[in-house]
Formats: structure tokens, C-alpha cells, sequence
């Protein structure tokens, strides 16, 4: 047994308008748990040359399924160097929300597509020139409907390793598109695990020498778009119907605030077409893959369990999104709550 580990330590930086991943490799003395640890905020859009000290402070902390043995992987959130959180730092809100609405244990299932690139073409794609349309690679098999399948088995493979909360994989309507599912989770650890997972299937990915992006519409024309579709529960919702149409009118409520925050770019993947609802308006329906929030067939049917919000992008911050449909679904309810309380009472 070796007397050290190596501990990747994983942050979001501040590039706009999308955060990229950073991480950098510290040993550690085995035995010991991953300490608070710094880096050049000069160098990551976070801070000024003069005051460049940043702080990482580990939040979550799993095997390292590419280095093996006892080797970490810790995700940080960035700090200030007076240990209060970094304006970056979207993790701290995310937290402080899911504290306060604890009690109606919110569950959170996030959808992440994205699209392996080979040099500036989508991989498999031709050189010159476009695919055949969009029609059999949705879940295809074959050499000439899919691409990229050896990495993102790796990638499964190596999430799974690593205790993350995987749920499936898919190949997604466009080909060199994928999917993979996290959760079901709450807030704070479901954006946790979705943001270590990018990061394996960025890193795993090299080794194939491909790149994997989350730009929502990464091919203009007649191809879909990559999102991040979110579903989300209660526990009211997961035990009755009533409660799962009240939350996705709650979010029609705050349409315009969610679309702000959903991912730069939104305006070219939520255009109404390719199993979108346009940006500018809402709408919900139940098994409506076109609407802006679904309610599962099944949902409607059994009368009870979670809806899903189709229109976060693929680059979207998980913080930012459970963050938002948190607090706009649990204090719709809160507030539904004392208004029968005051009727009951008066």
C-alpha cells in the first residue's frame, strides 16, 4: 500500500457566458482526508492578477476510476480567501435553497445530451457534406447509425466506478449525440455527481481523441439540439396528481426568470421545432415532448410522481436550474398552503 493518493481536485471556473471545468493534482498523505487547497483565480476568470488567490474547499469526494486504487477525485466549490463563497460559486445558493425546503424532499433526475466532436465535424460524420437525415440513430445499433459508443461505455464503466448516480445511457436523435441520466438525487447531490460526471467524460474522451461539447444547437439546421431535461418530484407530487399540474404552472409562472438562467444560447435550441417549445412562450401537456414541462404518460395514469422541464440546455448550470425549480414549485406550494390555512381560519 502506497503512503500517499492523488486527489484531482475538480472546480468550475468563471468563463462566460458557459463555466468550464478546471482541475489540477495534489498528493495527499494517506490516511488523510483532501485539505482546503488554492489556485490562480488569474488564470480561470476569477480573480485579478494583483489578488489572485482563490480558495477550493472539497464538497464531494469519490474514487478516482481513472487512476485507480486509492486515488480521489474532489470536487471543490470555489471560495474566497475569506472563506466566504466566490461570486462563481453557484453551489452555495443551491445549498441554502435545498436547506430551506427540506421539508418537502425535492428529487431531481437530470438528463445530460451532449455531442462528441472529431477535429470541427460531429464524429462520424463525413468530411464533406451531411449524414443521412435524423430518423434511425435515436437509440440505433449499427456501425453507420452510431458513433462513439466505445467512449461512452468507458465513460458508464468509469461513473459507475466511481460511485456516481448513473442511471442510463442512450444514444441520442442526432448522430454523435448522446445521453446519459443522474439521479434520482437532491438538488445540491444531483448537480454534484452531473458535474463530476462531465468532467469523466471530458477526460475519457481524450484518451479517444475526441472532445465532447454541451453547446445546445452545436450543428445549424435540421438536427436537434442538446438539453439537459430535468425532472423533478415532491414528495406531495409522489403521491398525488393534483400537486404535479400545480408545479409545472408554477414554473409557467416564472417562465421568463428560468429561461435567463437555462443556458447560454437557449434562443437556438428552444425554437419550437425539434422536440422543443419556443423560448417565448409555456406550455405543458401530459407524454408533449414539444411542450416546455411534460407530465409522463404514466404519471397521468397512476395519478401520481414528477414532471419534466425540457427546457434547460445541455450547458446549463445544475446548480442554477434545481436552485431555480425549487424554490419556484416549493414556494408556489407554501403559499397555497397558508392561503388555506388563512381561509380555514377566517
Amino acid at each position: 500500500m502506497t503512503s500517499y493518493y492523488k486527489a484531482e481536485y475538480i472546480w468550475i471556473d468563471g468563463t462566460k457566458p458557459t463555466a468550464k471545468l478546471r482541475s489540477k493534482t495534489k498528493i495527499v498523505p494517506a490516511g488523510e482526508q483532501p485539505p482546503i487547497w488554492g489556485f490562480d483565480g488569474s488564470s480561470t476568470n476569477q480573480a485579478p492578477g494583483k489578488a489572485s488567490d482563490c480558495v477550493l474547499k472539497p464538497v464531494f469526494v469519490c474514487g478516482d476510476p481513472i487512476r485507480g486504487e486509492d486515488n480521489k477525485l474532489v470536487l471543490a466549490e470555489v471560495l474566497l480567501t475569506d472563506m466566504s463563497p466566490h461570486p462563481t460559486n453557484t453551489r452555495a445558493a443551491c445549498v441554502e435553497t435545498a436547506r430551506k425546503y427540506a421539508a418537502h424532499e425535492p428529487w431531481f433526475g437530470i438528463e445530460q445530451e451532449y455531442t462528441f466532436f472529431d477535429g470541427i465535424k460531429p464524429l462520424g460524420w463525413p468530411d464533406n457534406g451531411f449524414p443521412a437525415p435524423q430518423g434511425g440513430y435515436y437509440c440505433g445499433v449499427g456501425a453507420d447509425e452510431v458513433f462513439g459508443r466505445d467512449i461512452v461505455e468507458a465513460h458508464m464503466d468509469a461513473c459507475l466506478r466511481a460511485g456516481i448516480a448513473l442511471s442510463g445511457i442512450n444514444a441520442e436523435v442526432m448522430p454523435g449525440q448522446w445521453e446519459f441520466q443522474i439521479g434520482p438525487l437532491g438538488a445540491v447531490e444531483a448537480s454534484d455527481h452531473l458535474w463530476v460526471a462531465r468532467w469523466l467524460l471530458y477526460r475519457i474522451a481524450e484518451e479517444f481523441g475526441a472532445s465532447a461539447t454541451l453547446y445546445p444547437k452545436p450543428v445549424k439546421g435540421d438536427w436537434n439540439g442538446a438539453g439537459a431535461h430535468t425532472n423533478f418530484s415532491t414528495k406531495e407530487m409522489r403521491s398525488s396528481y393534483e400537486p404535479c399540474v400545480r408545479a409545472a404552472e408554477a414554473l409557467g409562472q416564472k417562465h421568463d426568470l428560468h429561461i435567463q438562467h437555462y443556458g447560454h444560447a437557449i434562443e437556438e435550441r428552444l425554437t419550437g421545432l425539434h422536440e422543443t417549445a419556443s423560448y417565448k412562450e409555456f406550455n405543458y401537456g401530459v407524454s408533449d415532448r414539444g411542450a416546455s414541462v411534460r407530465i409522463p404518460w404514466q404519471v397521468a395514469l397512476e395519478k401520481k410522481g414528477y414532471i419534466e422541464d425540457r427546457r434547460p440546455n445541455a450547458n446549463c448550470d445544475p446548480y442554477v436550474v434545481t436552485r431555480l425549480i425549487t424554490d419556484t414549485v416549493c414556494s408556489a406550494f407554501e403559499r397555497a398552503r397558508s392561503g388555506k390555512a388563512a381561509a380555514a381560519a377566517g
